[in-house]
């Protein structure tokens, strides 16, 4: 690797996807307290860029909360693409520090509109799902300007087939379908069968990443740990699927959503948002150690008749 590790540029990337992840807990909070329309004006809230706090009563705290940790994400995605555009000599990697940004100003168009056009047309969906997009494109930042990423790593040969990457690749894509499958039912656009039964796609796909994994690569350290945590966190998203559904079922009657439920549905949308993001990352693993089926012809020496 040519690119040099710029510690200041990685660290704020870093910081990054942590604020992104209280994003999305802001988020989750104002779906699970049914406050997504209590503030019915944007941009403003309440005609104030900041309103007083005063006037944040009940859902209109969280509402507000979301747009201001919103923005917060919106400054700092923009900085990070100004560090990288001064810092970085990848010239694809300042190209997705613009797209991260543009991401993050679509999302508060969509997030906008969602308040808009109240709660219709599937937006809210749309917004909760275009919001991991952006998310994995603030994490693969993080992981490029990793040292770990610019260092010298050697090189992992993959005999399995399908190759490693198809396999990373589908896993991720079918986790991305189970967060849009709850997405659809947590906005009450679905019924609960479609996400239950993706949850039993997902174990399929992760179980079969991880013993590719383990099978073909047992000896890499890196590669060890992320099939570990990728089982673990799954495993965790799982048990929390099904509390979740049952503190749905068990505050049904509730004149309003109550904490056991409200913290159990925010805390398995994250930790979802979470799952996906790390599936992103084995497949960035799987790419920066495992040369490609090209990429090794590409390198093996020329075979000469004797």
């Amino acid at each position: 690797m040519t690119a040099k590790y710029k510690s200041g540029v990685h660290k704020f990337a870093v910081f990054t996807v942590c604020w992104t992840i209280l994003l999305f807990v802001a988020g989750a909070l104002v779906t699970s307290k049914d406050a997504a329309l209590s503030v019915t004006d944007w941009p403003k809230s309440h005609g104030a860029w900041v309103p007083p706090l005063s006037s944040l009563q009940g859902g209109d705290f969280f509402e507000f909360s979301h747009r201001f940790v919103a923005g917060g994400l919106g400054i700092f995605t923009l900085v990070l693409a100004v560090l990288l555009l001064g810092e970085e000599s990848r010239v694809w990697l300042r190209w997705l520090g613009g797209i991260a940004v543009l991401g993050v100003v679509v999302q508060a168009i969509l997030g906008g509109q969602v308040v808009i056009q109240l709660l219709h047309y599937w937006l809210p969906v749309i917004h909760a799902c275009f919001a991991q997009i952006v998310f994995a494109a603030v994490l693969g930042i993080a992981v490029f300007t990793s040292k770990w990423w610019v260092s010298e790593r050697p090189q992992l040969e993959d005999k399995g087939s399908p190759s490693i990457h198809s396999v990373a690749i589908w896993n991720a894509l079918v986790i991305y379908l189970q967060v849009i499958l709850g997405a659809g039912f947590r906005h009450k656009d679905f019924a609960i069968w479609p996400h239950a039964a993706g949850a039993l796609v997902v174990l399929g796909t992760v179980t079969w990443t991880a013993v590719a994994l383990r099978k073909r690569f047992g000896a890499s350290p890196e590669l060890g740990k992320a099939r570990i945590l990728l089982h673990a966190i799954f495993g965790a998203q799982f048990l929390l699927g099904l509390l979740a559904y049952w503190s749905r079922l068990t505050t049904a009657d509730a004149p309003q959503p109550m904490p056991l439920m409200v913290w159990l549905t925010v805390i398995h949308t994250v930790v979802g948002a979470i799952l996906f993001a790390f599936s992103v990352l084995v497949v960035l693993l799987c790419y920066r150690l495992v040369p490609r089926g090209a990429e090794v012809a590409a390198t093996a020496p020329p075979v000469t008749a004797g």
